[in-house]
């Protein structure tokens, strides 16, 4: 049985208000928190963007729950010398309940200090790089790298990770999947795609975690809650490589025109149907999902954190 988390989506909220959702999830039964990693919000009407790692060091003291990353890019906007430290130190605050899931990024976020923006392939090898240059940091041994991308010369972590620190690698298509199952030690995907989760077994990640999630919209009122996920999310719904490539909120703001009221009310679970709930959740359970977190869109926190409470995770099992 997989272990249910909820995702804490730093676009959309400020972070007092993302301490009390963790306090409530842990409240309502769920066993793990996942929090996203983002520069800017994908649109103006999401409004938020708190430092990823602040918040992860402010939930340490606030839940006793394992955290993780979904995703930070570290290769970047963060060189991985400074992600291991901060990942090293989460983990030491969190007693070892830190995971650190890692990904190519999204030219939204990376391209602000004025870097060029790179095709996959080459963000790909950056992030194989990336993860080589964090694992031997982990060790607490002195590092030195000399490689394509990053140089780091005789750094050493003092405050190491609280024993192993898993690496999970992001990964929205076959060839990412492909470096997932090579490089990491879990593969984070946040549709139940079964075709993605073969190609990372046959790409050596035989027995390694899935971990990935969904966002919901639970409101007594489906049409406003249509309406609520339209309005802030319709950029999770925008069509190939798009979410990767466009630079400013902006431009997700114009290409978010694509996405119709309908293909949201198709494809975001909305309303206070448990059954549709369950169902939503249930296609991750069914595709070998090890960890599945939801988030919630928007407002009425109070409501879904008691629907999951009462009805949706005891379905599951989980109590």
């Amino acid at each position: 049985m997989p272990s249910f988390g909820y995702f804490l989506a730093c676009e959309d909220f400020t972070p007092g208000q993302l301490l009390e959702q963790a306090r409530r999830a842990a409240d309502s039964g769920f066993t793990r928190l996942a929090i996203s990693d983002h520069f800017h919000p994908w649109n103006d009407a999401q409004g938020h963007s708190p430092l990823v790692w602040s918040m992860v060091g402010a939930l340490s003291q606030t839940v006793h729950l394992p955290v993780t990353t979904l995703v930070t890019c570290p290769t970047m906007r963060l060189h991985p010398a400074l992600t291991a430290q901060a990942a090293a130190t989460s983990s030491q605050l969190l007693d070892g309940g830190f995971a650190l899931g890692v990904g190519t990024g999204e030219a939204p976020n990376e391209h602000i200090l004025g870097d060029r923006w790179p095709p996959f392939e080459e963000r790909a090898e950056m992030l194989e790089e990336a993860v080589e240059v964090i694992r031997a940091l982990f060790t607490g041994r002195q590092v030195s790298h000399r490689g394509p991308h990053y140089t780091v010369e005789n750094a050493r972590l003092y405050t190491a990770p609280h024993g192993q620190l898993p690496i999970h690698v992001s990964g929205f298509g076959p060839k990412a999947a492909e470096l997932a199952g090579r490089i990491g030690d879990g593969f984070v995907t946040m549709g139940p795609d079964e075709e993605a989760i073969g190609r990372l077994r046959e790409a050596g990640g035989e027995g390694k975690p899935v971990i990935g999630g969904l966002k919901v919209c639970w409101d007594p009122d489906r049409d406003r809650a249509v309406d609520t996920a339209h309005r802030l999310w319709p950029t999770e719904h925008l069509p190939g490589e798009l979410a990767q490539i466009l630079p400013t909120p902006n431009h997700f703001e114009q290409a978010s025109r694509l996405v119709t009221r309908d293909q949201i009310a198709e494809s975001v679970t909305c309303g206070d149907d448990a059954e549709e709930h369950l169902h939503a959740v249930r296609a991750y359970v069914d595709a070998g999902f090890e960890e599945v977190y939801i988030g919630q869109i928007g407002p009425h926190q109070d409501a879904f954190f008691a629907a999951y409470h009462d009805k949706i995770l005891p379905a599951l099992g989980t109590s």
